[in-house]
């Protein structure tokens, strides 16, 4: 995650990009834009807000060489020559122009920034911000004509959210330059992630927490509650939660023999491992340091809740993870010819 409190915005331009399967060409800028204070400061937090909760962080990507990678390449342009901002950001526009393989990918703004003042992992360092706005709304204008308010509709840039969106730091590690991205309509992920940035998830704690999660939620979705219930598929997520704040380090032996007490039940994770890794073409550590703020995020995703279709909710616990077990029986009756649900408790709160 990176703070924004004491970033600047030095230097932006918008272009547009247009589509080559529907014949919309780019049309470019040939001057910075000079704000005004009033748009200056709803612009700033607008571009860097959603960077304040993202966790995990990307790497560029090339198949011979990363120095190979566009995006890489003219960022690095940028951060060793800032005169050359304005024509380099036109090759950013050109090049995520030619990776329009399809007539549904939309045209757009594209804007293109320089920020001083961003803060990862205590150090202060400088950013490229490449952001592209797909939608925009409809809102009404009213103006004073002939002594009389009318009104009449336009179209403009929501200042809630960024469609597409990715900063790039003038920090490096041993995998290269810091990479973070966001996508709010990702109908055409391949298309921004793969083909524009060309860029993998960084190969570290929140990677390896983030892709274990995963994988035990499929499981859970998948195998779980298929085969076993809702009840036994939160129980499990609960448990796995629970695992991973206990454990600065994750042994995924340790992990199924406390989730797992037959055989049958790893045996069945340790296939579903198999097939995940093959679909998301990863190979997953069998010893991670876990990340807590990827563990804290994922944890608010998990929904517990066992919906009924009699109008009756029952919502379990994340954090107590032995209190299904316990306290919650399923059964079947046979007058009714209905499952239920046994709560057992004390007192009402």
């Amino acid at each position: 995650m990176i703070s924004r409190k004491n970033a600047s915005i030095s230097k932006f331009i918008i272009h547009k990009v247009g589509n080559k399967f529907n014949d919309t060409k780019n049309a470019f800028s040939e001057k910075l834009v000079d704000f005004d204070e009033a748009s200056y400061d709803l612009m700033l937090p607008f571009l860097l807000r959603p960077f304040g909760t993202v966790v995990q962080s990307y790497r560029f990507s090339h198949h011979a060489s990363i120095a190979l990678n566009e995006i890489n390449s003219y960022s690095n342009q940028i951060f060793n020559d800032d005169t050359t901002f304005i024509e380099t950001s036109k090759h950013m526009v050109t090049h995520l122009y030619e990776q329009s393989n399809s007539a549904n990918i939309k045209t757009g703004d594209v804007i293109v920034v320089e920020f001083e003042g961003i803060e990862f992992r205590d150090i202060t360092t400088n950013a490229i911000g490449i952001f592209k706005i797909e939608n925009k709304i409809n809102f009404f204008q009213t103006y004073l004509e002939n002594n009389s308010y009318d009104v009449l509709v336009q179209k403009g840039i929501s200042s809630k959210k960024v469609d597409k969106g990715c900063l790039i730091l003038n920090q490096k590690d041993e995998e290269g330059p810091i990479v973070f991205s966001i996508d709010n309509n990702n109908y055409d992920a391949q298309y921004w992630i793969n083909h524009f940035l060309n860029i993998k998830y960084a190969d570290d704690a929140n990677n390896h927490t983030q892709q274990y999660i995963e994988l035990c939620k499929d499981f859970a979705d998948e195998i779980i509650n298929t085969s076993y219930g809702k009840q036994e598929q939160n129980t499990f997520l609960a448990k796995t939660i629970d695992f991973f704040k206990e454990h600065e380090t994750v042994n995924i032996e340790e992990f199924k023999e406390e989730l797992f007490e037959d055989d049958k039940h790893k045996r069945e994770f340790d296939n579903y491992k198999k097939t995940f890794e093959d679909e998301q073409n990863i190979v997953m550590r069998n010893r991670f340091d876990v990340a807590e703020a990827v563990v804290t995020k994922e944890k608010r995703k998990i929904k517990t809740d066992i919906k009924l279709d009699t109008n009756i909710q029952i919502k379990l616990d994340i954090d107590a993870p032995d209190a299904s077990t316990e306290y919650l029986e399923r059964g079947y009756d046979d007058e009714k010819k209905m499952h239920y649900y046994k709560v057992f408790f004390n007192a009402e709160n």
